[in-house]
């Protein structure tokens, strides 16, 4: 006899069966989306990078060190049993397209994680994309003070926070006997959010610590050739010449007019250019102009004994045909990212974004530019600044004592004419 009834229940329970198998499906897709340990194929890692327009050689660079990371954990088992598959996207140095990549890496591509691009503007905006998904969000270059103020959760840099370069050099002042420290100092800093951080920090320590300003100058960063500055630190006769500057042209600016004005303070530091080698040798007219110079570090050089460098170094210049010299900090900040997210996801045994973050606050890393521990903001508060110098011919590491290759040369020797 036909039970309608029993029809009915049989149909209504093929119909639990198959939404349940629907939800079941669903949880699965979202989960793989997000990461987690079951993962099938390849980790996919999403990257966001400039590989052309304005800042086109440091997303190369970029990329490099992030490939390079690839390589190097691909040869060592990869994630979990997983090899590594990069990601990436051309965002064409615009923000705009920073934002749609990290998007389409997410919700197209399902990629289980994601790293940082070049730039902080573009960091902040991958990151918030990032965090709206619920993925950590792990970078090396975004580190201006102003980075850490947007409530990103998610965001974690393992690089050494900008302002805090010049801390060594603060030190190393700060240590001398009264009778030898530096009376007056000079500041003069592009407003940059590289450059202008440390000026500023450095010189609330040095405030602090009884050494007395004489100059506070803050011009445009587009002011490539900043003599009028140059020529405010002279006539300040301070006994140290601090400058903020970006690269090996405006720092040689600094340089010309010293050498011209016969003015030689006690030290001569600047935040970037006597770190670009050949390239500030030529600016400057020649070695005979590098002595003495100074310049901040954040934590790496080809010879560091840090975590893993000897094999990066080994592996960065075979692969892209480079001197040792001739490697970009790009790439050192983006393969301290890799370093930094492959523990993470051992320690958390998980490709589980919400896992790795929880990993990420609790936890002490090690990478190329040394230790890694993340304050609440995302701030790497383990990281050590370096100090180098010129000295006869050669860039070289000279505080903390614990790994300087020779003492400061202070004070610095007069130019030679």
């Amino acid at each position: 006899m036909f039970n309608g009834q029993g029809h009915q229940k049989t149909k209504v329970l093929a119909a639990v069966i198959f939404i349940f198998m629907l939800l079941l499906s669903a949880c699965a897709q979202n989960s793989n989306t997000n990461g987690n340990a079951s993962q099938t194929g390849p980790v996919k890692v999403g990257i966001s990078l400039s590989l052309t327009g304005d800042n086109s050689s440091d997303g190369q660079a970029t990329l490099h060190g992030y490939q390079t990371w690839a390589d190097f954990i691909n040869g060592h088992g990869g994630l979990l049993g997983h090899q590594v598959q990069l990601v990436w996207y051309d965002d064409g140095s615009k923000t705009d397209q920073t934002r749609i990549n990290y998007e389409k890496l997410i919700s197209n591509d399902h990629v289980n994680l994601v790293v940082g691009p070049f730039s902080d503007a573009y960091t902040i905006t991958g990151a918030e994309v990032a965090m709206r998904h619920n993925y950590a969000f792990l970078e090396g270059i975004g580190t201006a003070p102003g980075d850490f103020k947007h409530g990103l959760t998610n965001l974690f840099a393992v690089s050494l926070p900008a302002e805090a370069y010049l801390t060594s050099f603060v030190n190393y002042i700060l240590s001398l006997p009264a009778s030898l420290r530096p009376k007056t100092v000079a500041y003069a800093t592009s407003d940059d959010p590289f450059t202008q951080p440390q000026i500023d920090h450095a010189k609330s320590l040095l405030d602090a610590g009884g050494i007395t300003s004489t100059l506070y100058e803050v011009y445009p960063a587009e002011n490539a050739d900043p003599t009028g500055p140059a020529q405010k630190v002279v006539a300040s006769h301070a006994d140290i010449a601090l400058l903020g500057t970006l690269g090996a042209q405006d720092c040689a600016a600094y340089m010309k007019t010293f050498i011209q004005q016969h003015y030689n303070p006690k030290l001569i530091i600047a935040t970037a250019g006597p770190d670009q080698g050949d390239a500030f040798i030529k600016a400057v007219g020649g070695l005979k102009n590098t002595e003495g110079v100074l310049v901040p570090n954040d934590g790496w050089w080809p010879q560091v004994n840090s975590y893993q460098n000897s094999e990066f170094v080994q592996l960065i210049t075979s692969k892209f045909h480079l001197g040792p010299a001739d490697i970009s900090s790009d790439s050192v900040q983006a393969f301290s990212v890799g370093q930094v997210l492959q523990q993470a996801v051992q320690k958390a045994q998980s490709l589980d974004n919400g896992k790795i973050m929880d990993t990420l606050r609790h936890t002490t890393f090690q990478s190329l530019q040394g230790p890694v521990q993340f304050s609440s903001d995302g701030q790497n508060t383990a990281s050590v600044a370096f100090l180098f110098q010129w000295q006869k011919g050669n860039l070289i590491p000279v505080y903390p004592q614990s790994q300087a290759a020779a003492n400061v040369e202070y004070p610095k020797p007069a130019w030679v004419s």
